[in-house]
């Protein structure tokens, strides 16, 4: 019995052994076949991609994005020029081979040891300080891919590495690399790298110059010899050393490349871009130079990607209003009317848009919007006057005095030359009288103005520190820009957020360049704003900037206008109105840009600016959610006083409708009263006719 059960036993254990063999034999075959089937789509795909545009290399171009992630407009530069691996000296190939792929000529395209090792560095650092591309890889990505970090992008990669390997030689795909690398200072290509910075063809390069431009691959903004000669030196010996362990020279070469003197010869991209929104690109590179220390060929050719806070529509809107002439007075036929305009979103100092000058757009040209100064007259009066006077207390509806003035000779006049005894401060700001303004700056102290002015971010200069302040009077003036980052501060319950149009800006291979760190100032407390904004919407709402109206939007705002230098009948050099809804703060500057006898502004402020500043907001009310400003903390303060001024209103009407009543029953009595006399003449000239013609008849029949 036992025996038995032994010999079932010993029969299953074979059986499951045998089972469990061809268990292994089948999953084995199953993998073996998924491999050969992935192996054959793998294949594929490599034999169906299309790798000829490495024909002909073309320079990525500068991209830049609008606030939504779009792309907005694309700066490109065709000025490449391409050259043979026969004329490219053989220490730039050793160079770049030493640094960039050591075992180009060794692997297939991908260098599995540089991965494992690079993942075992990234590994140890806890960081990625090392990466496992080939240059061919690096060509598949530079020239058919993005800079995204997804396994579905490394996978195109891979197949188009395969593709070029299986397509080119070596000696071929090492030419259009560096005839498609960049180089930074708009330098695409190896040859126009020699020429940009050492001003001679690829051939002439000594092993000096030669590994320094290999060192820039890397980072070639960081650098750059033009920006940073010993940053440039320090990698060119790191190159150096490089090439020697690779055994493409020796100790004695290395010394003498180091001693070698470097000349420096940069060159300066001759192409200009060709892309939409000519003014917005033109403030972008300037910011981009100002502020992220990158040069005009980086911008125009480095191939860039730009994140920015332009908002299409309200650019579309802007350029659209500035297209039309009929928004404009009429120039003189030798010189065209200029202006300028620009939009900021208050909350985050972002430029959503601007236009920077009227006719033919010159390449970083003069821009209205942002680089005019001029003095911007009424417009200053928020800031100088108003806004300190109610942080030192005084109120909307206090009383101002509206009388002649002359302190220590300067005699300041309303534009209508007239005088009302006293006015409230709502009603000076509303109606722009110019001498309770100046009279207010005088009470309260200079010092309050100027410090206010300079808390807006309006510089001032020794000579602007009088009271001819309060009306814009400045030795040079200001800009659009700053006057709308100005204005921002009430749309922002007095915070000021610095205007910027850069959000921030990646290299072509998606590396982290620079990043706007935002930048706020508390200039104001939240109620000292809102009752700047309540007097502001009085000035559009039954004021000096009426015209600005749009109908289902709050909108406050200030209008300006300065004088002529010289004596004239009427005229203005400058039109300006500020204004803001919620939530988009602008700026429009009017004027010629030489004013003399000849070239002045004939109308006001009143009827130019605002009703430019109408179309655009007009034209870009999609963007405008909240159209009704947030007043709460000044509303129960204010709501006897806005009773009290409702029902003077309300009085004023009813007595303005009395007095047309009367006129209009004055104009009926005087006409009855000149009916009824014309008929009485009437019937005294027949009277005298009838007695004419019967004396006439008796004097016949005599």
């Amino acid at each position: 019995m036992e025996r038995r059960q032994q010999r079932k036993l010993s029969r299953n254990t074979v059986w499951n052994k045998i089972q469990s063999k061809s268990f292994v034999v089948k999953l084995v075959l199953a993998g073996i076949t998924l491999v050969l089937i992935s192996l054959f789509i793998f294949n594929i795909f490599i034999w169906k991609s299309d790798v000829s545009k490495l024909e002909n290399p073309v320079p990525q171009p500068t991209i830049i994005y609008d606030q939504n992630g779009d792309i907005a407009s694309k700066i490109s530069n065709s000025n490449i020029e391409g050259v043979s691996i026969e004329e490219i000296p053989k220490e730039v190939i050793q160079a770049v081979i030493s640094t960039e792929d050591q075992r180009f000529y060794k692997h297939n395209g991908v260098n599995y040891i540089g991965i494992i090792r690079a993942f075992f560095q990234n590994l140890i650092s806890g960081e990625v300080v090392a990466g496992g591309s080939t240059i061919t890889q690096q060509l598949a990505k530079n020239v058919f891919l993005t800079h995204e970090r997804t396994f579905t992008r490394k996978i195109k990669e891979l197949i188009l590495t395969k593709k070029i390997e299986r397509t080119y030689t070596k000696d071929e795909i090492l030419e259009r690399y560096l005839n498609q690398i960049y180089f930074g200072e708009g330098a695409w290509g190896i040859q126009r790298a020699a020429q940009t910075y050492f001003g001679k063809d690829v051939s002439e390069l000594s092993l000096s110059e030669s590994t320094i431009l290999a060192g820039l691959i890397k980072a070639p903004s960081v650098l750059s010899p033009i920006k940073n000669l010993d940053k440039a030196v320090e990698r060119r010996n790191i190159v150096l050393t490089l090439m020697k362990n690779e055994g493409y020279i020796d100790q004695s070469d290395v010394e003498k490349a180091k001693k070698q003197t470097i000349v420096l010869e940069s060159k300066k991209v001759d192409d200009k871009y060709k892309g939409k929104y000519p003014y917005y690109v033109d403030h972008i590179i300037e910011e981009a130079i100002q502020k992220y220390d990158l040069t005009e060929n980086e911008v125009l050719s480095g191939g860039l990607h730009f994140y920015t806070e332009l908002n299409p529509t309200i650019q579309n809107a802007t350029e659209e209003v500035y297209g039309n002439g009929n928004m404009f007075p009429e120039s003189q036929s030798d010189q065209l009317i200029q202006s300028g305009g620009i939009f900021i979103n208050p909350s985050t100092g972002g430029i959503n848009a601007l236009v920077g000058g009227r006719g033919e757009h010159t390449f970083r040209g003069f821009n209205h919007a942002t680089q005019l100064i001029r003095q911007p007259g009424s417009t200053m009066k928020p800031l100088a006057v108003y806004t300190p006077a109610l942080e030192q207390g005084y109120d909307t509806f206090d009383l101002l005095e509206d009388n002649p003035l002359n302190i220590d000779g300067y005699q300041p006049t309303n534009y209508d030359k007239q005088y009302r005894g006293q006015v409230t401060m709502y009603d000076a700001v509303v109606n722009s009288y110019n001498v309770p303004a100046v009279w207010l700056l005088n009470k309260m102290g200079l010092d309050y103005g100027i410090n206010a002015v300079e808390r807006f971010g309006i510089p001032l200069n020794e000579e602007d520190h009088g009271l001819g302040l309060a009306l814009g009077g400045m030795s040079k003036g200001t800009s659009p820009l700053l006057m709308a980052q100005a204005f921002s501060t009430f749309a922002n319950n007095g915070l000021m957020v610095e205007a910027h149009a850069i959000q921030k800006i990646e290299d072509a291979n998606g590396n982290l360049l620079g990043e706007w760190q935002k930048n706020a100032t508390r200039v104001t407390e939240p109620d000292v704003a809102q009752k700047m904004t309540y007097m502001l919407k009085g000035v559009v709402n039954e004021g000096s900037g009426i015209k600005a109206q749009v109908e289902g939007i709050e909108i406050a705002g200030k209008t300006g206008t300065t004088q002529l230098p010289f004596l004239a009948d009427g005229g203005a050099k400058d039109h300006w109105f500020v204004g803001y809804t919620p939530q988009l703060v602008g700026a429009i500057w009017l004027g010629y840009d030489k004013t003399d006898q000849d070239h002045y502004l004939l109308s006001t402020s009143s009827g130019t600016t605002t009703v430019i500043f109408k179309e655009i907001i007009s034209k870009s009310a999609s963007e405008i959610s909240n159209k009704d400003f947030d007043l709460t903390l000044i509303e129960n303060k204010y709501k006897q006083e806005l009773k009290k001024k409702k029902y003077e209103e309300e009085r004023k009407e009813e007595e303005k409708e009395k007095e047309r009543r009367d006129e209009r029953k004055e104009r009926k009595e005087a006409e009855k009263e000149r009916k009824e006399e014309e008929k009485k003449k009437q019937k005294e000239r027949k009277e005298e006719e009838k007695d004419r013609n019967s004396k006439d008849k008796k004097e016949d029949e005599d």
